[in-house]
């Protein structure tokens, strides 16, 4: 299990929500997002409908570099395992930085997109 220095547990955490059809389901929260910093998959099952989605989220102080993006992948992959993920990025540098294509490359659960 990862741990930060005071304990909290680092990966991802799963909520539930519900909302009537044809209605978001809300998850409240209160942050400050001008100090704090979000990573999330929302994943599915396309073979299996009954599954359901699935909201996998980290949230932390501050910005995600290279090196905090692949530790969330590498919960992902514990997330999601023995599944094939294709996980798309938005413009962050660090999604697409020379050591996260790298890492990328070496996983074969993963496909990355733009």
């Amino acid at each position: 299990m990862f741990f930060d220095e005071s304990g909290v547990s680092l990966l991802p955490q799963v909520r539930r929500t519900y909302a009537p059809r044809g209605r978001t389901p809300l998850l409240r929260h209160r942050l400050n997002w001008k100090r704090a910093s979000m990573a999330a998959a929302l994943g599915y099952h396309p073979t299996d409908s009954d599954r359901g989605p699935r909201l996998c989220f980290h949230l932390k102080p501050g910005s995600y570099d290279t090196t905090a993006l692949i530790e969330v992948r590498e919960q992902l992959k514990v997330f999601y395992r023995g599944e094939r993920v294709v996980l798309v990025g938005d413009g962050l540098s660090a999604h697409w930085s020379r050591a996260m294509r790298a890492w990328v490359a070496e996983q074969n659960w993963l496909t990355l997109e733009r």
